[in-house]
């Protein structure tokens, strides 16, 4: 794991092997980073997030850990939790809004604002985010046939779209 200068990783966060931390970037208590995760410069990272293996934090992205922050009000007891699964991406400038779950390879454009659950390999745009696709593992647009079956362009793979939900066959 590499960690750049000017960033700061606080005490009891976990980083996994194989991260690379840019610059400028805060890891805060308790956040967890899997494997290969790979956190670009201006990252902030509060406590309550985790992130699982082979995640993508693009430059300048944030997480929020409380729902609703006053400065007069402590609501350290009150962090929400966020889970980013294995494998997603999220675009530079993106907000991630406190208690919601990315599903696994997920792709977040950039400049989106998530304010809610993001079933896996989704496509997620504008703000407030909405769905417009689905993406491969290798970070490809699915297009389904009138059979529900795509193919990954780049790793040829096959996905299989069935009631709302995405699995590689």
């Amino acid at each position: 794991t590499k960690i750049w200068h000017f960033s700061h990783v606080m005490p009891n966060s976990v980083l996994g092997k194989n991260c690379n931390v840019g610059q400028n970037v805060v890891i805060s208590p308790d956040v967890v980073l899997g494997h290969n995760v790979k956190v670009q410069n201006n990252v902030s990272i509060y406590t309550g997030v985790t992130c699982e293996d082979d995640v993508f934090l693009g430059p300048s992205m944030v997480f929020t850990n409380v729902i609703n922050p006053r400065s007069a009000v402590n609501r350290r007891g009150q962090y929400s939790v966020t889970t980013v699964r294995k494998g997603v991406s999220i675009g530079a400038n993106a907000t991630i809004v406190c208690g919601n779950d990315i599903g696994q390879f997920a792709f977040i454009g950039a400049g989106t604002v998530v304010t809610k659950e993001v079933p896996a390999y989704a496509l997620i745009v504008g703000n407030p985010g909405r769905q417009i696709g689905w993406m491969s593992e290798f970070g490809h647009r699915l297009n389904f046939d009138a059979n529900g079956v795509a193919i990954c362009e780049e790793s040829k793979e096959e996905y299989q779209l069935l009631n709302g939900e995405v699995s590689k066959k």
